[in-house]
């Protein structure tokens, strides 16, 4: 078996920048304990412990369309659907054994499992 390290996905909103540039598509690798620990030890978690998502989504997003640098800056900015969204993800490929979906067909009611994408199909 092949362990999946990075998820591509595509933000509901997308993130904004100084330019009025929409940016949606990116990809998110799975946290070491090392994103954790760096990430409790900086100031900002120190003293907002909610400041610790920013900080560790900033580490693990490794791409973001037309985006040079993640950084926390970055996140921040972040429409509070998209940052829900990333820290959903987060936990989801995080805490699970595999990253899969259950779901049963409208049409012919059978069950199945597939892997979770967190990238839109359009």
């Amino acid at each position: 078996m092949i362990l999946q390290r990075e998820y591509e996905f595509t933000l509901p909103k997308g993130y904004m920048d100084q330019e009025g540039n929409i940016h949606r598509n990116g990809v998110m690798r799975l946290a070491t304990a090392l994103d954790e620990i760096e990430a409790a030890r900086a100031p900002g978690a120190r003293d907002n412990g909610d400041y610790m998502s920013v900080l560790l989504l900033s580490r693990v997003i490794t791409r973001l369309e037309g985006v040079e640098n993640i950084t926390p800056a970055v996140i921040e900015q972040l429409f509070t659907a998209d940052f829900a969204f990333l820290q959903n993800m987060y936990e989801t490929i995080n805490n699970a054994e595999e990253a899969v979906i259950h779901v049963q067909c409208p049409y012919c009611n059978k069950n199945f499992t597939d892997t979770l994408n967190f990238a839109s199909r359009e």
